[in-house]
């Protein structure tokens, strides 16, 4: 959905924005259909979050057969953070399914978000030139909203510099090393079921780090979390990495801000403060 949003936001007017996942699907529930293959043959760019998130990508766009397809990889130029050396710490899971070498998170830094954003604008500008004021003026805007956004949040989390949270899957690497802070997770993808070991991790972690919340999802619920917050005396809150929302939601751009305002709520809950 980050990427929609996105989109959206720099394209106004100027060209009509599809989602090719529905919102209401993360990547990894997405199955195509002739009706996407369909999509893609008719259009003329092609916007992804890139660092393998959309890993069924390449063999959609090569059933499309659409040679005037501009794709756009939002992730270029953005720094990144190795799967097996983010905040989480050792991880020993034997899953065959996981994020790849690189964690694709990095809509959920404002500052990297600013720079997926610099990306669409210079793919929408090259594709169509004849809105490149209209572009750049709406990049430029979305962008100040942005680094608004993380001036706040570094403001907010500041006195929590040096803590660690503890999320459901592994999304939230970029995030805290934005704000100085430490991520650990239960499973490497929001599909995973915990094994017994991951949630005796979990329990070790918050007992040493005196956590008063775990963060669930809103796609994944608290039905992984509810029985290990019991044992352990905290509470669960939300924080939504955006993968997924409502068809409404995700034509606002306004989306964004209001969520990740929502996120860093609950995450200072999760702090106690």
């Amino acid at each position: 959905m980050p990427i929609t949003l996105f989109t959206e936001a720099v394209a106004g007017e100027c060209a009509t924005v599809t989602a090719l996942i529905p919102p209401n699907l993360g990547p990894h529930d997405f199955q195509a259909t002739p009706s996407d293959i369909a999509a893609l043959s008719k259009a003329s760019v092609l916007v992804k979050n890139g660092l393998g998130m959309e890993y069924f990508l390449d063999k959609l766009t090569d059933s499309a057969e659409n040679d005037s397809l501009q794709v756009i990889d939002t992730s270029r130029g953005v720094a990144v953070i190795e799967s097996d050396e983010d905040e989480g710490g050792d991880h020993d899971h034997d899953h065959d399914h996981d994020h790849g070498e690189v964690n694709p998170h990095i809509w959920l830094d404002p500052l990297r978000a600013v720079q997926q954003v610099e990306n669409i604008r210079d793919g929408l500008v090259k594709a169509d030139p004849d809105c490149a004021d209209g572009y750049t003026q709406r990049a430029s805007a979305y962008s100040d909203q942005l680094k608004e956004l993380n001036t706040t949040f570094a403001t907010q989390l500041k006195p929590f510099s040096g803590k660690t949270f503890i999320a459901f899957h592994d999304f939230a690497p970029y995030f805290a090393e934005r704000y100085d802070l430490k991520a650990e997770f239960v499973v490497d993808v929001p599909d995973m079921n915990p094994t017994p070991a991951d949630l005796q991790r979990v329990s070790n972690r918050v007992e040493q780090t005196q956590l008063k919340a775990l963060l669930s999802e809103p796609q994944e619920g608290d039905r992984s979390f509810n029985a290990v917050a019991e044992d352990l005396g905290v509470n669960v809150v939300t924080f939504d990495p955006l993968e997924t929302g409502s068809e409404e939601a995700s034509k606002q751009p306004d989306t964004y801000f209001k969520v990740m305002k929502s996120n860093v709520a609950s995450l200072i809950k999760a702090f106690g403060g």
